[in-house]
């Protein structure tokens, strides 16, 4: 088990938006991406993670703005994915202030720029997202295009290729569990983590704390991402004028997030809790004793 485990939090962006689904789809509009990642970095994450999710859709990546006025005054590292497809793409996304790029689609359709961006940029800042359905027979493919393109390609062979060029981590997206609750893909965590030498990220399914430990703990994961968790317990303590549709654009449905409704699944937990959680189960992790708003 490694020394520390990070917390992560993960943010899927579309438009200008922070938006969630479940298995991928089914976007809702949550609230505008910079006032959730200035509550996570003060309140104790380790790092972000910004998926622009319709990016590879719509051919694009329009990320720059908001990581632009995300790096202004958020100094822990941010990862930005979605739509980044050559060398200049991740040149500019490292320029307008992120400290590591994701690649999915581009990485598949052309492994070689694993190697060229990591020769280029650093190891380190070079991460791979595996998009992971468990197909019938047991076994594991890999997806892109936010889960929806099948590629044929066995998730354990593709890890120990991306590892094998001079990727720098692996994001592993559970597909099947994403935005569920009902806990990490222990199974394809553990067998990717086994088979590869650099760090695995596990995302997708996380309900509650009890969940982070276990991927941890059973799925061997280095790090975690969490998104649902975390925005719902957000969302609980935003002011009432924050919820204003005027607000948001309207790229995307707000119905949901004027509801106040939340997936029964999901017992929402801020960063504090979460690594207070993991702490008292003896998993190490960086723990600030930030203040936090702490739900009923």
């Amino acid at each position: 088990m490694p020394k520390h485990i990070r917390v992560i939090a993960r943010m899927d962006i579309k438009g200008p938006n922070l938006v969630k689904g479940i298995h991928l789809e089914g976007l809702r509009v949550l609230g505008k991406p910079e006032q959730f990642a200035r509550h996570y970095y003060e309140t104790g994450a380790d790092e972000l993670i910004y998926v622009d999710v319709v990016a590879s859709l719509y051919n694009r990546n329009s990320l720059a703005d908001i990581i632009i006025r995300t790096a202004k005054d958020i100094f822990i590292p941010l990862t930005v994915g979605g739509g980044i497809r050559t060398l200049k793409d991740i040149r500019d996304v490292l320029r307008a202030g992120a400290d590591k790029v994701a690649l999915n689609t581009a990485a598949v359709k052309n492994p070689d720029i694993i190697k060229e961006a990591a020769v280029k940029f650093g190891s380190s800042t070079i991460v791979i997202s595996i998009e992971a359905i468990k197909h019938p027979d047991g076994g594991y493919f890999v997806y892109t295009d936010n889960g929806r393109e099948y590629t044929g390609k066995p998730v354990m062979d593709w890890a120990k290729t991306v590892c094998a060029l001079g990727a720098g981590e692996i994001l592993l997206v559970s597909v099947d569990r994403e935005g569920t609750g009902l806990g990490y893909d222990i199974e394809l965590t553990r067998q990717v983590s086994e088979a590869v030498s650099i760090p695995v990220i596990a995302c997708g399914g996380a309900g509650n704390p009890a969940h982070v430990a276990q991927v941890i703990t059973q799925g061997q994961a280095d790090a975690v991402s969490l998104a649902s968790v975390l925005h719902y317990d957000y969302l609980k303590q935003r002011p009432a004028q924050d919820l204003n549709p005027e607000h948001f654009s309207a790229e995307g449905n707000i119905e949901y997030l004027q509801s106040g409704r939340s997936n029964s699944r999901i017992q929402g937990a801020g960063v504090g809790r979460v690594k207070e959680y993991l702490l008292s189960r003896g998993i190490a992790c960086r723990y600030y004793n930030k203040p936090e708003v702490v739900n009923a």
